[in-house]
């Protein structure tokens, strides 16, 4: 049976960004909502609440974002994906968003945080930046997935914190 094709959001992202936080492809809950990181027991909302007062509203959690120079964005602009898991995204599908094009628009982006290892191995199989694009530094942290349980949320928070803040 084939399985419909999922496409991700736009950035959330200004000018002054200076690091982009990336998943894989949004889940089944965040396309529902049209809103990143929509599951409620994802803990994405929760650790930047804690790091950079991101609270409130879906609009007031990603102002205060950009308010700290937080970009957010997905690897993939599309893919199947039976389900919400990322082992579950067929690569055979899948096409990466267009980083050359976003690196050029938000110039100021010093590194880039991997929400999870499933986004950084999409990062590195999919996407070959043009030369010129600077030095961008890396960081995998553990995902904020409610699939990944095996790592207590205090040290997904002190993880992301070495990052974030």
């Amino acid at each position: 049976m084939p399985v419909a094709v999922s496409a991700g959001f736009p950035p959330i992202a200004r000018a002054d960004a200076r690091i982009l936080v990336l998943g894989s492809l949004p889940g089944k809950r965040s396309l529902e909502a049209q809103q990143y990181y929509a599951h409620p027991q994802n803990a994405f909302w929760r650790i930047m609440r804690e790091l950079v007062g991101a609270a409130g509203t879906y609009d007031q959690r990603c102002d205060a974002l950009m308010e700290h120079q937080i970009a957010l964005w997905d690897v993939l602009a599309s893919s199947s994906r039976p389900g919400s898991m990322d082992a579950d995204i067929r690569l055979e599908s899948s096409q990466a968003n267009d980083f050359d094009r976003f690196f050029s628009i938000y110039g100021a982006i010093k590194g880039v945080a991997f929400n999870g290892q499933k986004s950084a191995q999409l990062f590195t199989r999919m996407v070959e930046l043009r030369p010129g694009t600077g030095e961008i530094e890396q960081f995998v942290l553990p995902s904020t997935s409610p699939a990944y349980a095996s790592m207590p949320y205090a040290d997904k928070l002190a993880a992301w914190r070495k990052v974030i803040a």
